[in-house]
């Protein structure tokens, strides 16, 4: 079936003329066209042309999309969406003064979502996910990460993952399942790190990776959660089964995290809000996604990830909502955008192509998508507005109005 998208305002294309990747200035170029059309053929996108020549074509359907703005498909790339219960309580003690570090060590922060999620059915988890996948695919989402990690068990763990992929079955959009089993030590290894790290490497990767349950394999190094050492043992294991690598580190401490990452070539260092200025330009030298997490560091209220540093120092910046019970429980994209601007110094063109090629990178996808050229899959958002500027200008907003997965219209406001 060959689709017209008729004559919108703007076509936002993140050209990346072929390298699929945005790095420092880069970042600022995301190549506007207007009065032109795009053609999709075959669930890909097949051509971009003046609209003055969409007569010499034949069509089995036009969308008119006539004083609106088209992007590429969103990408979310660091969710934690599969979880249940809720930690409003743990709010209300961050508002009171107490940091992340102190909740947990009280028994909250982690564990309390681990306990729910060993209480729940595999029903009731896939209903909770299934609402949150829909709201991410009316922000213009059409690939999401979504990491385990809630259940700290063989059992329960294989539960979130058997949920997060029977969800990506049900659903229109890409998920990618990321084994996150390294988020923090359950209770009952709580004095025996050394077993918990084996039933990770010994039982649980092989059993996943057999199944083919998981795409991604993290882990949490941080002083509160694993250290260097075991996370590159897990590491190790994962990538002996296939497994490619991302990494939570440098979000409240620098203990060797950000050196490991490096040593295993890791997809994507997420956080690194304290980052050492002297480990800026190591990271801009690879081809490590540095993927930034600003709901994090408004939620908590510390520190934000030093992107302004990252950009100028020629690296890739990605962003990503960390959406979580706990310490970001903000699953609108379009306010991470925002914050990114305001909070982080971004621009706006910056900020459009770390939610699209750059997101797309922190996830090995960027080949396929994350910007509107020939050849990649016809994955669009489109915004009720002739300016992509209003896209990040209207805080809190969401401007969507069509979400486009494979030359498919899956969500419009309108019906259609």
């Amino acid at each position: 079936m060959r689709i017209l998208l008729k004559n919108p305002s703007q076509i936002v294309t993140v050209d990346t003329r072929g390298n699929n990747v945005k790095r420092g200035t880069e970042m600022n170029q995301i190549f506007p066209l207007t009065g032109h059309s795009i053609i999709i053929e075959n669930c890909k996108i097949e051509d971009i042309i003046p609209s003055s020549s969409e007569s010499k074509y034949i069509y089995d359907k036009e969308i008119d999309l006539s004083g609106k703005v088209v992007l590429p498909g969103l990408v979310e790339c660091h969710t934690h969406t599969a979880f249940a219960g809720s930690r409003a309580n743990e709010f209300r003690m961050k508002l009171k003064g107490m940091t992340y570090e102190e909740i947990a060590a009280m028994g909250g922060g982690i564990n309390s979502t681990v306990s729910a999620v060993r209480n729940s059915t595999k029903e009731e988890l896939k209903k909770l996910t299934h609402k949150r996948v829909d709201n991410f695919i009316r922000q213009g989402i059409t690939s999401l990460e979504i990491k385990s990690g809630y259940g700290l068990d063989f059992e329960n763990e294989t539960k979130l993952l058997e949920v997060i992929n029977e969800v990506n079955r049900e659903t229109d959009i890409d998920i990618f399942a990321t084994y996150l089993g390294a988020h923090t030590f359950p209770k009952e290894f709580k004095s025996d790190h050394r077993g918990y790290i084996d039933s990770i490497t010994k039982k649980m990767i092989p059993y996943l990776a057999k199944e083919g349950l998981a795409t991604f394999c993290d882990a949490f190094c941080e002083a509160t959660a694993f250290q260097a050492e075991e996370v590159a043992e897990i590491f190790s294991a994962a990538k002996e089964y296939g497994l490619k690598l991302k990494l939570h580190s440098e979000q409240f401490n620098n203990i060797g995290g950000f050196e490991i990452g490096l040593r295993h070539n890791v997809l994507s260092i997420d956080h690194l809000e304290v980052i050492k200025r002297e480990d800026i330009p190591r990271l801009a030298a690879h081809d490590i996604v540095g993927v930034l997490l600003p709901g994090v560091s408004f939620f908590l209220n510390y520190s934000f990830a030093p992107a302004r540093e990252i950009i100028e120092n020629n690296g890739i910046v990605a962003l990503s909502t960390d959406f979580n019970p706990g310490s970001s429980h903000i699953s609108s994209l379009h306010l991470i955008m925002s914050l990114a601007a305001i909070k982080m110094k971004m621009s706006v063109e910056e900020v459009i192509s770390a939610v699209t090629i750059n997101a797309a990178k922190a996830l090995g996808i960027n080949d396929i998508t994350g910007s509107i050229e020939p050849g990649k899959k016809a994955d669009f958002s489109v915004y009720n507005t002739d300016d992509y500027s209003d896209i990040i200008y209207s805080v809190g907003s969401n401007l969507n109005i069509m979400t486009i997965k494979n030359g498919k219209i899956i969500y419009s406001d309108s019906g259609d």
